[in-house]
């Protein structure tokens, strides 16, 4: 049926459907740092992972290695596409104008996310986590929310930068 109103729609206006990618060129408004920030955690969990099997084992668990990598490098690309998504789609030039350290804070991300997938270094991702959640915070601040910092449940420890809810809500 497509097909067809694609077919008349090319008759009638020279052009059919377009085809469109979006998150979330509608725009949805809907915009958070937590998925990133879950990424970052998962990506420590997975070189903690890697790290403790011992070295004169590792070739028995050479499949156990590659799915942990598989993870850990996807969850990079992920994180990374989450923050592209806020840099390209969320943030406006006012933000960077009112946070001067956005744009290398952003770029700094994307790095790090890049090195995780290369190596297996906790303290890059380590690193990649604490940039991130500092752009939880600059994030949560251009939309005027105050942020705490919790506990994460996760084996990696750590904390997740949240926002404070704003006076009235919740009630």
């Amino acid at each position: 049926m497509l097909k067809k109103i694609d077919k008349l729609l090319k008759f009638s206006r020279g052009t059919g459907f377009r085809k469109v990618h979006a998150h979330c060129d509608v725009p949805c408004g809907i915009y958070d740092t937590y998925e990133a920030q879950v990424c970052a955690h998962t990506i420590i969990r997975m070189v903690g992972l890697i790290e403790a099997i011992p070295e004169p084992s590792k070739n028995e668990h050479v499949h156990r290695i590659a799915r942990y990598t598989k993870v850990k490098e996807d969850h990079a690309e992920k994180l990374k596409q989450e923050v592209r998504i806020l840099y390209g789609d969320y943030f406006k030039e006012n933000h960077f104008k009112e946070n001067s350290e956005l744009n290398s804070l952003i770029l700094e991300i994307l790095k790090l996310a890049s090195k995780t997938k290369q190596e297996i270094n906790t303290s890059i991702a380590q690193t990649l986590l604490n940039k991130t959640q500092k752009l939880a915070e600059i994030f949560y601040k251009t939309k005027g929310l105050e942020t705490l910092r919790i506990p994460s449940t996760y084996p990696t420890g750590g904390e997740i930068v949240v926002h404070k809810s704003p006076a009235g809500e919740g009630k």
